[in-house]
């Protein structure tokens, strides 16, 4: 039986964008598939009793969007633009549509996602704006206006409000979240405990 990795996240999380290098690398050392599960992140977060980010704490923010974020950037390799991208707040369904729509192709969904992240976060890229799309797509050898295309459809985009129905019925509470053998690991720091879940599950 193949190994498998069910990877909830939203094409915007800056986390997941860290963590995103790491979780190829133990994908290709294990045998596993990613399967992408992109999700709309409000109402996860919602669902999940999360505060919206503009009514937490400023100590929280401080450090967890602050220090932390950086000291993940430098133990990744990571590079990051030093403010929040522009356009964060502008709606996912462009951006995680193209995942789903390459992963349904048997694209190399992994590399996309990894792109899009990157623009985002690296180069501070609406993630909304075609043209990012068609940017990143060119890059990768994918057909950009295919894509877009097929984002935008009705299949996809149904498939991403089951996506993310799904992550509040299983208890998702943010991006990004890996599930192995349906067991859950919150947040990319736990990505170890991914990689040893892949070899031996965890006791219940």
């Amino acid at each position: 039986m193949r190994k498998t990795i069910e990877y909830f996240y939203a094409c915007h999380s800056v986390y997941a964008y860290l963590g995103a290098g790491r979780l190829a690398e133990i994908a290709a050392q294990k045998g596993a598939e990613i399967i992408h599960r992109p999700f709309d992140f409000d109402p996860v977060m919602a669902a999940a009793g999360g505060a919206p980010f503009g009514k937490r704490p400023k100590a929280h923010m401080d450090y967890f969007f602050g220090r932390e974020l950086r000291r993940w950037a430098e133990y990744r390799d990571r590079a990051m633009i030093q403010h929040r991208p522009m356009c964060h707040d502008n709606p996912l369904a462009l951006g995680n549509g193209a995942i789903i729509a390459a992963q349904n192709a048997e694209l190399d969904a992994d590399a996309l996602s990894r792109g899009l992240l990157a623009a985002h976060w690296r180069d501070d890229a609406d993630l909304a704006a075609p043209k990012t799309l068609h940017t990143i797509a060119a890059g990768l050898n994918m057909d950009g206006a295919m894509l877009l295309e097929a984002a935008k459809s009705r299949d996809v985009q149904h498939q991403h409000g089951t996506n993310t129905d799904e992550a509040i019925a299983r208890h998702v509470i943010g991006s990004p979240t890996y599930f192995v053998q349906g067991d859950m690991f919150y947040g990319q720091d736990r990505l170890e405990l991914v990689a040893r879940a892949l070899d031996t599950p965890f006791a219940r």
